[in-house]
């Protein structure tokens, strides 16, 4: 066989030729590329170059043959290029990005049409960027400057309106009355009302006047007219979606500070100090409204915490500004039991002390408190609030604070309200007993200043009802301690107290009783403590009962002599008949037996 020669082409085409002149090759074959004798050769003959590979000469037919399908394929992809080409400039005249793959196969395109597409995209990635415009900045707007632009006028016209549109709808009514302050201070940013950091910072006195001292009088005076005609009802209900809305605030800012990505629903802030000053205008023009409210701020526990105090301080502060015993009956009830309890910080006492003594502090304070200490019922200082002052006041020496001496100050007028009351009426029959239940245990207590106030507060109790000397009976012996600090405390101060214990026989009958217990006790198998408190309750007992023996012994001396005189200055007037008999009569029989 004679060796054969292929020559291949681009396109995978092969010619085969028969050596017949010469075996030169020694059986070799040669395989050559036009494409790259082209590059290397750009003005030579292709058929030249076959021919001379091939160690003789072709025919013109040949060549045709053998680059036809070469030079069709050219054509074809020249045409390509054109058109990709004009399809990149026309996506540069439109500005939209050229969405041609960069991925090229090597036998779809050449590297000619490679470049060009290209430098195509790299024309259109290298063009400038148009530079943005910042938007202008709004002026920033303060709380005074919104204020002052309020027009009574207006305002008043809006209410007529929403008054007559929403004529069945008071809770309605309320949320537009909000809405138009809220459209007055859209401009006032949260950092110009910055009310979380003020509240945190400023005392109760700076507090209570923010925002409304920057209300115009006639804007105030117009809001709270046309408040003074809504119901309770819809009051009651604005002014508990008012503090929804702020301690929303609130906990957002909590949230946003812990880093949490949870989202909590709120109001805008800019609406914030459209709801403070629609909020504090109800409060002090219906302070009443905030006693409805007292009991669900109390029962639910999204408005209790340190971070919600000052919120409920300064609604307290509001109503307080409209009226002083709404103010005292809120901290009584709400702000005293979170200082009682073990888990109040110094903060929130300082708080909470700052108020109440802002509402003693306020012109005629004690006698309004005094004089209204039972409001429709209730008192404004309940028993259980006296409690809790008698522990925060009288403390033992190692549980003194700060704070201590700030309870001993507004502890004199605190009491004053607990305690007044007409006496021997119903109502201070019930308060009596339940005060006495706690005050005889505390006189009890081993801190001196404690169980001396305790044993004064109780013998005031047996002052307002005989039922509590029958109460007392009952309590003897499970409270002996304090029972000895009481009659200690009788037996010393006997003229003190003599002349409001009256009538006096309830109170014979119960150291009668107490005596029987004591022999009891005493011929009993205690223990020599118990014996010995027995023997002092029986001393005193015997010492407060010679007392009204010799009290009563006195009384009806002075009575025999006035009888005696009245007796002799009958005979020795000419006129015997002029003496009322019967007064004398009356007066010697009304005298109690011994």
């Amino acid at each position: 066989m004679e060796p054969v020669l292929i020559e291949s082409n681009v396109n995978g085409a092969s010619e085969v030729h028969n050596n017949n002149n010469a075996n030169v090759d020694h059986g070799w074959q040669k395989v050559t590329y036009a494409k790259r004798q082209r590059k290397t050769k750009p003005g030579a003959d292709p058929s030249n170059a076959l021919v001379a590979a091939n160690g003789g000469a072709g025919s013109s037919g040949e060549k045709n043959n053998v680059f036809r399908n070469l030079e069709q394929q050219a054509e074809e992809r020249h045409l390509r290029i054109i058109g990709a080409r004009q399809a990149a400039l026309s996506a540069a005249a439109s500005e939209s990005a050229p969405a041609r793959s960069k991925h090229r196969s090597d036998d779809e395109y050449d590297e000619d049409s490679d470049a060009d597409v290209a430098a195509a995209e790299n024309g259109k990635a290298e063009e400038p960027k148009k530079p943005k415009q910042k938007k202008p900045k709004k002026p920033k707007i303060t709380v005074a400057e919104a204020a002052a632009k309020l027009d009574a006028t207006d305002l008043s016209a809006f209410l007529i309106d929403i008054s007559g549109t929403y004529e069945d709808k008071q809770d309605i009514q309320m949320m537009r009355f909000a809405d138009y302050f809220g459209r007055a201070f859209s401009g006032v940013t949260a950092s110009q009302f910055p009310w979380m950091k003020i509240f945190r910072e400023s005392t109760v006195a700076k507090m209570a006047d923010i925002p409304l001292s920057q209300i115009p009088d006639v804007v105030y005076k117009t809001s709270i007219d046309w408040i003074n005609q809504r119901s309770p009802e819809a009051l009651g209900s604005f002014v508990l979606w008012c503090l929804d809305s702020i301690l929303a605030d609130v906990e957002t800012h909590n949230v946003s500070s812990k880093g949490s990505k949870k989202v909590v629903q709120q109001a805008s802030s800019k609406s914030q100090v459209a709801i403070f000053v629609a909020l504090a205008m109800v409060l002090r023009r219906k302070p009443d409204v905030l006693i409805g409210v007292l009991p669900v701020l109390r029962e639910n526990s999204k408005y209790q915490g340190q971070d919600k105090l000052p919120v409920i301080v300064w609604m307290i502060a509001q109503a307080s500004q409209g009226e002083l015993a709404v103010g005292l009956y809120s901290w009584a009830h709400n702000l005293l039991p979170i200082v009682g309890g073990k888990n109040c910080n110094p903060q929130s006492r300082d708080i909470i002390l700052q108020l109440v003594e802002r509402i003693l502090s306020s012109p005629k304070a004690r006698t309004i408190l005094v004089n209204g200490a039972v409001r429709k019922g209730e008192r404004l200082v309940p028993p259980s609030a006296l409690e809790t002052l008698l522990r925060l006041t009288f403390p033992t020496s190692s549980a003194r604070v700060k704070a201590t001496e700030r309870f001993e100050a507004i502890y004199p007028t605190l009491k004053e309200v607990a305690l007044a009351g007409v006496p021997g009426s119903k109502a201070m029959k019930q308060v009596s007993l339940q005060i006495l239940s706690f005050a005889i245990k505390f006189a009890g207590e081993s801190t001196p200043d404690l169980s001396n106030e305790a044993a004064g507060i109780f013998i005031w109790c047996l002052t307002q009802s005989a039922d509590c000397y029958k109460h007392w009976d009952k309590l003897y012996e499970a409270n002996l301690e304090g029972s000895v600090k009481v009659l200690k405390k009788l037996s010393e101060e006997w003229k003190e107290h003599s002349a409001k214990l009256s009538p006096l026989d309830p109170f014979r009958a119960t150291l009668k009783s107490f005596r029987q217990k004591n022999e009891k006790g005493i011929g009993g198998t205690a223990d020599a403590a118990w014996q010995s408190l027995l023997r002092n309750a029986d001393k005193y007992c015997k010492l407060v009962s010679g007392k009204l023996s010799s009290g009563h012994g006195c009384l009806k001396s002075v009575a025999l002599v006035v009888i005696a005189i009245a007796v002799g200055a009958a005979f020795m007037s000419p006129n015997v008949e002029s003496l009322d008999w019967e007064k004398i009569s009356v007066f010697f029989t009304s005298q109690p037996s011994i």
